[in-house]
């Protein structure tokens, strides 16, 4: 289980993130576009995910993890429930929405370690 502190270490440890609010909660941007934001219950956080598929795949590999609503409905978001994630899987979800976001150059920087 990881809470809103985690996911806040975490993405600010990814490149070129920086944190502003998003519908008044924590907001995570890569270079002024939100990757991840906490939802309003703070146990949850709304990611981009590629498109339509891979949401629905990620919610039907592990629905105790991803889940969506009807405000997500259409959208390339996957909701995660910070109480089924450690430490691990939170830095691949915020990760991969991250890359999904962030300029092809800062990407590319990032993989070259």
């Amino acid at each position: 289980m990881v809470d809103v502190e985690q996911v806040r270490r975490a993405a600010l440890g990814l490149p070129g993130t920086t944190e502003r609010p998003s519908y008044g909660t924590p907001g995570f941007r890569v270079k002024d576009r939100l990757f991840a934001r906490v939802l309003d219950d703070a146990a949850s956080l709304a990611l981009y995910c590629a498109d339509e598929s891979e949401k629905q795949a990620l919610i039907a590999h592990d629905p105790r993890v991803f889940f969506t609503t009807p405000h997500y409905d259409g959208y390339a978001m996957v909701l995660a429930r910070l109480a089924e994630l450690d430490e691990a899987a939170l830095l691949d979800v915020l990760t991969e929405s991250w890359r999904l976001r962030a300029p092809a150059t800062l990407v590319a920087d990032f993989d070259a370690g």
